[in-house]
Formats: structure tokens, sequence, C-alpha cells
């Protein structure tokens, strides 16, 4: 018995980095995502104010019972970023001074190309004069695949800023907005320095204030907790501390990686300097539970994930002025108007993304592990077996299971 379990987990001692050699006896496969190819309208609305903040009160989370992994699903790059993604050429939800361009025009147009050094580029124009109340052409892109929870790391050496500039990184439902949520992972105007991570739900989601993350609460003049997202209800946000996590300095000291995971646990986000990127990320066997404390945080406890987050595409855009750069122009320090702003291409040389790779892991349970030393003296020599195998390769390889 223990020599024919030997063998079978000897696949987790010698190739950690492929689903494959985990054998299905050990793992609970989370549901595949949905692919689906052509045109989607999955729209979204942001409109989030980033006035007045509230810090918050660090807690331990409570730990979830089963050990997990976390392993590749899908790698977006050079190789493959614009077959895999989609554009939107609808009208901006957002109300923003934008014409949104398709595939063919966005390259005929140079708004979107593979760099000669392998970046994947997505920009708004920056060569075109405007006659006063023209738009700008940009890019709005979205993921074929739906995601229903995952691990999503974002490698990107620029992200775009600039006066009368938003651009965000985020994932939404397909459903109408703001059914099925939102998650802004990356999100700021103008040239702000502080990155911010926002939620958008139907009534009912809130933010734990007591949760375990660095930055701080939207809202003035007291914390905004409530996430319902509508014309006039803006979500729920938190501001990073960091100066570098969005703007000119971030693209000054060469971008970063930002992490986003959405599990049973709640919603997260990391954010990392380029000098500060953790290893684990950079092997690509990424381990959440040794990183410093995430930047925002969505506990279970005041919005169950399950039910205010379903069925998301990922989303890279630009826009211009709009709900949130537009009404903020006036007090943004920005040179007069967002519209006189917009009519020099020369204004927006930094609305670009610059991005290395975006890679979306999932969570992987692993089954079978003891929860108690008392296990090993109690349970059968199957069960024993098992926890030594499992044992010995979270000693080979520190982090990978915490098993006890």
């Amino acid at each position: 018995m223990l020599q024919d379990l030997t063998s079978l987990l000897l696949p987790l001692l010698v190739l950690p980095a492929q689903a494959s050699a985990y054998p299905d006896s050990l793992l609970a496969p989370l549901a595949e995502p949905e692919t689906r190819g052509g045109p989607r309208l999955s729209v979204g609305k942001r409109q989030t104010n980033s006035s007045g903040s509230s810090n918050s009160t660090n807690v331990t989370p409570t730990p979830t019972e089963s050990d997990f992994l976390w392993i590749i699903q899908d790698t977006y790059d050079a190789t493959n970023f614009f077959q895999e993604f989609h554009f939107f050429n609808f009208s901006d939800p957002t109300h923003g001074t934008v014409t949104y361009v398709d595939h063919d025009t966005a390259f005929a147009h140079n708004l979107s190309y593979i760099s000669s050094d392998g970046k994947i580029v997505m920009k708004g124009d920056d060569t075109n004069w405007l006659a006063q109340g023209e738009y700008r052409e940009s890019v709005r892109v979205s993921s074929n695949t739906i995601y229903n929870g995952g691990l999503f790391i974002l490698d990107t050496d620029r992200a775009p800023w600039g006066c009368g500039v938003w651009p965000a990184f985020w994932t939404v439902g397909e459903a109408n907005w703001p059914e099925g949520g939102e998650i802004d992972i990356i999100e700021g105007v103008h040239d702000n320095e502080h990155n911010q991570v926002t939620w958008h739900t139907n009534p009912g989601c809130n933010l734990t204030k007591s949760a375990n993350f660095t930055g701080s609460i939207v809202g003035s003049p007291s914390p905004n907790l409530d996430c319902t997202g509508s014309a006039t209800k803006p979500g729920c946000g938190i501001t990073e501390w960091s100066q570098a996590s969005y703007g000119p300095t971030f693209d000054a000291v060469g971008g970063g990686v930002f992490a986003m995971k959405w599990d049973e646990d709640g919603i997260a986000v990391w954010s990392f300097y380029r000098v500060a990127v953790p290893q684990d990320i950079q092997d690509g066997t990424p381990n959440p539970a040794n990183w410093p404390t995430p930047v925002a945080a969505l506990a279970p406890n005041n919005c169950n994930p399950a039910k205010y987050f379903a069925n998301h595409s990922i989303v890279f855009d630009i826009t211009f002025c709009g709900d949130w750069a537009g009404n903020s122009y006036a007090t943004s320090g920005c040179p007069g108007t967002c519209s006189d702003r917009l009519m020099d291409p020369g204004n927006f040389v930094n609305a670009s993304w610059n991005i290395n790779w975006l890679k979306v892991y999932r969570r992987q349970t692993v089954k079978g592990v003891v929860s108690s030393a008392a296990g090993l003296h109690t349970h059968t020599e199957t069960r024993s077996s098992v926890l030594l195998a499992l044992a010995a390769a979270s000693f080979i390889i520190p982090g990978w299971l915490a098993v006890i």
C-alpha cells in the first residue's frame, strides 16, 4: 500500500509546475472557465471619486481548512494577446470623450501592436490634433475567456497617465452592470500617484473596515463601505499608500506587478515594485500566503464573492475626461479644461499600456491531508502515507503545502 502511494505521489515531488503532475485522486478541480470568441457587450461602469480616506485596522484572516495550490490556467503575452482579447468599439459607458476603435483600426492607426522587444502596447491617439468637441481615438479590449475566480497577475512596464486620462485594468461580469460585479485592479486619473482599487456590486456587499490591508478606504467625511454600483453610488474603493503605484513615478521605475486573488476567502489586490516582485511570481509558482499584506481586500464576511461576482472577462481600457477624469479636472491641478486638453496630441504621449504578460492561475484543492499531528496516530496506513508524502513535498519545496 505504501509503495503504491509513493508511486502515485511521486509527480508531486518532481513536476511541481505542471497541473498534469497532480493525480486526480488528490486534486479537487474547480469548474473550467467558459471561452467565447467574437464581440461581447460587457460594458460595465466606473464612476469612482477618490476624495477622502480612512486607514484600515489590520487583523489576521481566518485560515481555510483545505490545502491548495495555484495552477497556471492561461498565459497572455506577445504570442497570443491580441488573438485572445477582442476589441470593444461602442460608445463609452462612462461618458468619456473617446472613440473606441475596432481591431483593424487600432493596428492601422498604431494604437495596438507588439513592440520589437515583445511588449503588448495599447495606447490612446497621440498624433492627431482635434477640433473642439471632437473625440480622441483609443482602445478597450476584453478577454474571450470568462472567469469565476482565480489569481490574476499582470506584469507591466508602463500604465497610462496624464491630465484628462482615465485608464483601468479590471474585470467585469457579463450580466447587466452591476449584476455580476466589477473589480478595478488598476485605476486612476490625471497624474495621480496612488492607484485605487474599487468594487462595484448589487446592493448588499460591503467592505469590512477591520480586514487585513494596507490601503485607505475612500470616502469623505467618513469612509464609504457600501460597494453598491449605480448612477449615484460609486462603489467602494481603497487607495494604495504607495506614491509609485500609479502615474509618472510608476512608469519611471520600470513599472511592476499587480496581482488580484478572487476566491472563497474574498478578493485581495497586491502591487509590487519592479525590484520587489516576489520570487515565486518570477518562478511561475505564486503563493499569496507568502506575500506581504495586500494593499486592498474585500472580506467574505460582509460580501460573499460567490453571490456578488460571476462570469468576469478581463478588461484594459484608456478613456478621456468622462465621469471621473472630467468631473475631477477642475480640482486636479491640470491646466485649462479637459475638453481643451483633449485637442493637443502631445498631451497623451504617456497614455499607453506596455505589458510584458498577464497570467491567470486557478485554485486547486489538495485532498487527503489530515489536520492535526494526532491524525498521524489515528488514521489508517493509507491516510498516514498520503500525509507523509505531502509533508515530504512540503519539506523539499518550502511554501508549497501548509501541512499541519
